[in-house]
């Protein structure tokens, strides 16, 4: 059988072992640029949980192969006390999650009110700007006054220097 089962992917079944169904499952992988198909053997219990022995590979001697199965179900005592300890370990730290999620977080008022203030410093700090830049054209306009009234000095006395020249 583990050499002739073809699947195509899907879990067949091939069979049930102490109340426990008997899966079969051929998968396809690529060794040296060509496909090769394999068979995965499953033995599955409650909620379509699938366990395994070998990693799924059914064993070339006919009596190892026969304990495939069994050998499979041994290891289920093993993961529950595995699973066990992890839900204990879990429902320790329940309580501190859901303090944390269900908790009222004591900074978020703070945090609110900084928002508030920067918001407010900001608008300062725009306002404050405004004037300074409507300042900056007169004040422009002012130099070039200047620079007109000594321009116009220099053509009365009947010398015309311009800027830069000595």
């Amino acid at each position: 059988m583990s050499a002739n089962a073809r699947t195509g992917g899907a879990y067949e079944e091939i069979g049930m072992l102490y109340g426990f169904i008997l899966l079969v499952k051929t998968g396809i992988s690529q060794k040296d640029g060509m496909d090769v198909k394999d068979n995965r053997f499953f033995v599955q219990g409650e909620g379509n949980i699938k366990y395994t022995f070998n990693n799924g590979k059914m064993a070339t001697d006919e009596k190892t192969a026969s304990l495939n199965f069994l050998n499979a179900l041994e290891k289920i005592p093993g993961i529950i006390d595995q699973e066990q300890k992890k839900i204990e370990r879990l429902r320790k730290d329940l309580p501190v999650i859901q303090g944390v999620v269900n908790g009222v977080w004591n900074k978020e008022r703070m945090l609110s009110d900084l928002k508030t203030e920067l918001a407010a410093i900001d608008r300062k700090i725009q306002l404050s700007l405004k004037p300074e830049t409507e300042a900056a054209p007169t004040q422009r306009l002012e130099e070039q006054r200047m620079q007109d009234n000594s321009e116009t000095t220099g053509r009365i006395k009947g010398l015309h220097l311009h800027r830069g020249v000595s």
